[in-house]
Order: structure tokens, then sequence, then C-alpha cells
């Protein structure tokens, strides 16, 4: 709403963009990538400033600051200065700040970036909470295909600021349907042979790793008869796997190319958004 938009018309809760941006504001949060928290503050006067700027009654900003730490799991730090809270910690924080007016619409950017395991599944389960409960619309940016799996209900993918994908996780791995083999030999003089039987079976998919990979075009019917041509090519094997479709194949597909194996200029350029 501080930039107009180059074309096009867009409405976010019944709100015109162009000609209703306080109103749009008014229903919208955000949680940046980059948290904009001041390391001199405890967690309760981030909360209250917040409340404060955002035009809560005096008398609710107890409740609501309070409200929030207990949901996003701060109480016990919430008199500490932000400065010593862990990354996680500071995630947590931002996202309680970008919901103290109890938004519509939030808009998570990169939310899990950075994040131990632990810190990464609390972070989902609240998305998922606001979601699910409290019937917020959750608009993420996510280089994390698990991460759109698990959350999303439906995804796009935007590869070079166009959408070339959107649907529900479901459909768009639907879409690619066969599962696929990755393969390892135990000589890695025998790998550009090995790619050459495997060739032979389906459609040769570079998936960013070192690991060389078909997908089968006759579905897991025709596993047998790879492993028997590796066989008879007198090929030993270090490692094999089938993996049924997943996100990453999605992506690869549509893009032609893995989001693991981009540069990070690639990768801002080539994004999911679910």
């Amino acid at each position: 709403t501080l930039l107009p938009p180059t074309s096009g018309t867009a409405r976010v809760g019944g709100y015109d963009v162009v000609r209703e941006g306080p109103k749009v504001r008014s229903v919208i949060g955000a949680a940046l990538q980059e948290a904009a928290l001041d390391p001199m503050l405890t967690g309760r006067d981030h909360l209250r400033l917040q409340s404060t700027m955002q035009g809560i009654a005096r008398a609710e900003r107890k409740a609501r600051s309070d409200e929030l730490l207990e949901r996003v799991g701060l109480s016990e730090a919430a008199d500490r200065k932000v400065g010593g809270y862990s990354g996680g910690m500071k995630r947590r924080l931002d996202l309680a700040l970008a919901l103290v007016h109890r938004p519509r619409l939030l808009f998570l950017d990169e939310p899990t970036t950075g994040l131990d395991p632990q810190s990464r599944t609390a972070l989902w389960d609240e998305v998922g909470r606001l979601a699910r409960e409290d019937g917020v619309t959750v608009f993420l940016t996510t280089q994390y295909l698990e991460e759109a799996d698990v959350l999303a209900d439906r995804v796009g993918i935007i590869d070079h600021g166009r959408i070339v994908a959107e649907g529900t996780p479901a459909d768009l791995k639907a879409e690619i349907g066969l599962p696929s083999v990755h393969a390892n030999p135990v000589e890695e003089g025998d790998r550009a042979r090995l790619a050459s039987v495997l060739a032979a079976f389906g459609e040769p998919l570079g998936d960013g790793s070192r690991d060389v990979v078909v997908r089968l075009r006759e579905g897991l019917a025709g596993l047998t008869a790879v492993v028997r041509a590796v066989d008879d090519a007198g090929l030993t094997l270090a490692s094999l796997e089938i993996q049924a479709p997943s996100l990453d194949d999605v992506f690869l597909a549509k893009t032609g190319r893995s989001l693991e194996g981009a540069g990070e200029g690639e990768a801002d350029a080539a994004e999911p958004t679910a």
C-alpha cells in the first residue's frame, strides 16, 4: 500500500489497495525475515509499544501483551532484554508483534530461516494454529519445500517474478506422478555408465546432489528391471533409493533446477510461496 502498482488491481480483506491503503493495513500483519527489534527493550516492552502504535486501548494493552507472550512461549522471558534472546525467541516475538491488532491476513517472509529444528517445529505449530483455530489467512514465503508441504493449503511457485505453478501440495505432486530412483555407484568412475543404464528406464533428472536420478516411466513396476539392468552391467551400488514425488520434484519440473542447488540469487528469484 506504500508503492503504487505498476498494473492491475488488488483487494485485501475487501479493501482496494490503492484507494483504501489505511484500511488494508488495519487488517494485515507482517513478520519479515529480519526482525526489527530493539535489543535494549524487553519482550514485554516491545508488545506494549506495538499495542500503543496499533491503537489498542490502554486498558487492553497489558492483557493483550500477556496473552501473546503466553501464546508464543515467551512468558518467562518477557522481562529480559531482547538482546539476550536466541534466534528462535526473536522470531516468536516478531510473530507476536504482528498479531497484536488481530489481523485477518498475516504475511510471513522466510519465518524459519536459520532456526534450529526444535524452534522451527514450534513456529510451524503456531502458524498452523493461527490458520486452523483463529481463521487467519497466512501468506508465507519459504525456501524450505518441506515447510510448504506441511503448512500450506495452496502453494505457488514463482520463477523470476512469474507464477509457474499453483495448487494444493497434493495436486502439484500428482502432476509429477511417477516415482524416481536415486542411485550412487561405489566407483566414481562408473557414474556415467550408471547414468546411461538408468536413462533407459525414464527421464534423467538433476536434483542438485551427486545422485544419478531418473523418473521411472513405468513407476514402481519397473524397479525390478532397473535392478536387473544395473546387475547385468556389472555395476556395484553404494546406495539405491526410491522416492515418491515431492515438492522438490515439482519445483525441479517447473523451473528446470533444484532450489537446494540454486545459488543465492537464483533462490531469491525462484521461490515457493504458500
